[in-house]
């Protein structure tokens, strides 16, 4: 017989993870925000660099992960997940250095959707393929004062870089314990990026007002929502939690304007809602399939 406490539990657990899902879909957006009022100071790579060497310091005093034990497959996937970490968050920032932040994260979900898409195999995925294509060019049709080629480019390439980031965090949570594997795969993605800003920024990068700025990034961008989100994929499938990272374009537009004063057109944030209706209706399409 079931009684009531087995049933409460995992509806429990659920609505815990859909909470920390929230929690980290309003930290990002708001730590680039913040990121973007670097950028003058210390360069998009500099930014990169800050964010993610601090995050992984705070990771590892927190974590403190061990490293031994570990099969070779298993550093394999942290090598893969920082090297995702370093590149989609190199490519996001070039992005927000061009375009609105809003836009940004609107053409970074595309990725998912992509894959939402493709591994569904049912035509009403084209139907919500068809819908997400009719943003975009909405979008592209507010013309390129606001929107340049390069900035899309790059919006569009840490999308793809977003979906396998997924899929390397769902892995890292099921294969290390505790936020163990985000921890080792921020220290990969900060040595990745070091070079790169530490040649580009050098000793722009130390004042006490840039650190403190970074830290700031490195906590609402990085080793908060990242935990969070790592956290979240243990206890719901990877489609609940695709659905509830949907409403990134949303929340990262609101930030646009909050912290940087960037105001969308109606037909930009209609194009938002388009996209973000055909991401949420895509993955509901790929669950209802599997």
């Amino acid at each position: 017989m079931v009684n009531a406490a087995d049933i409460s539990v995992p509806s429990t657990r659920q609505a815990g993870a859909v909470g920390l899902v929230l929690a980290a879909l309003l930290s990002g957006p708001f730590g680039g925000a913040v990121a973007a009022l670097l950028f003058p100071r210390v360069g998009v790579d500099g930014v990169v660099t800050l964010r993610l060497t601090i995050a992984a310091l705070v990771l590892l005093a927190v974590c403190r992960p061990r490293v031994r034990g570990y099969r070779r497959a298993d550093w394999l996937l942290i090598a893969g997940f920082g090297a995702a970490l370093a590149g989609m968050n190199t490519l996001a920032y070039h992005a927000i250095a061009l375009i609105p932040l809003g836009p940004v994260v609107m053409l970074e979900v595309l990725g998912p959707l992509a894959l939402s898409v493709v591994t569904a195999r049912r035509a009403a995925s084209w139907l919500w393929a068809g819908l997400a294509a009719a943003g975009v060019a909405l979008l592209s049709s507010t013309g390129f004062d606001r929107l340049t080629p390069a900035g899309i480019g790059f919006a569009a390439a840490a999308g793809a870089v977003w979906a396998g980031y997924i899929v390397a965090s769902a892995r890292a949570g099921r294969r290390f314990p505790k936020a163990d594997g985000l921890a080792l795969a921020m220290t990969a993605a900060a040595v990745i990026t070091l070079p790169f800003g530490v040649g580009t920024a050098q000793t722009r990068l130390l004042p006490p007002y840039v650190l403190t700025m970074g830290a700031a990034v490195a906590l609402l961008s990085s080793a908060l929502p990242y935990t969070l989100e790592l956290l979240a994929l243990r206890r719901m499938p990877t489609t609940t939690f695709a659905v509830l990272m949907s409403l990134g374009p949303a929340v990262a537009a609101v930030a646009g304007y909050v912290v940087l004063h960037q105001q969308l057109t109606p037909a930009e944030g209609l194009a938002i809602a388009l996209v973000v209706a055909a991401n949420i209706g895509a993955v509901r399409t790929r669950e209802s399939a599997g």
